[in-house]
């Protein structure tokens, strides 16, 4: 069971009476909020998008179970808590397969990543496909979107919100022009705080 502070619902409730009227739907609008929140900043929202139904279909797997893929442990450890409060998912960093790592001319995330999703995705499909959240790494993102690109099998989700300036709006680019469920933060603003706070969103929307 959640139980929000009282200064946290009061934070809520003055985001929503000072945002902009948008064309967000009800889950989009609660992740909106949520990163709003995170950030301090109401211009998230106009940085902010959704491929159709995104939201929707995280809900669904996060309810399936579905377990949670981050490239950094800042964000898995700011999942965690939610998802333990709410359906259980496991969450999981990328640093979990670092000590595998071979030879591969792979950053350390990137590999962690793709170990990640390959034994993950190995024993979860469907509804239960991982989610995968990056706040840090574009190189992890852009080797994510190159290995399921011919694979059967995609992830429910995508947070795509790497922080930085060097291959960031590319790697974020790369995945906009994809038909994947994603959630996307544009331009050079992301996190793990922010990456971390769009799942979370929807993990309370999840029970």
């Amino acid at each position: 069971m959640i139980k929000d502070h009282p200064i946290f619902l009061e934070s809520i409730r003055f985001i929503k009476s000072n945002l902009i009227e948008n064309n967000f739907n009800y889950l989009e609008n609660r992740v909106l909020e949520r990163l709003v929140h995170t950030s301090g900043d109401f211009n998230i929202q106009k940085l902010l998008e959704f491929s159709e139904g995104a939201c929707e279909k995280g809900v669904k797997s996060l309810k399936a179970g579905a377990p949670i893929l981050t490239d950094t442990d800042m964000a898995a450890a700011a999942i965690k808590s939610m998802a333990k409060n709410t359906n259980g998912n496991l969450v999981v960093s990328a640093k979990h397969w670092f000590d595998d790592r071979d030879l591969s001319e792979l950053t350390k995330t990137a590999y962690g990543i793709e170990k990640g999703w390959i034994e993950l995705s190995a024993n979860n499909s469907g509804n239960q496909s991982p989610i995968i959240v990056i706040g840090s790494s574009p190189t992890a993102l852009v080797n994510l979107l190159e290995i399921i690109q011919n694979s059967q099998q995609i992830p429910s989700l995508i947070i795509g919100m790497p922080v930085g300036f060097i291959g960031v709006r590319q790697s974020k680019n790369k995945l906009l022009n994809t038909n994947y469920p994603r959630i996307v933060m544009n331009s050079t603003r992301g996190g793990a705080a922010m990456a971390a706070a769009a799942v979370n969103a929807l993990l309370r929307e999840s029970i």
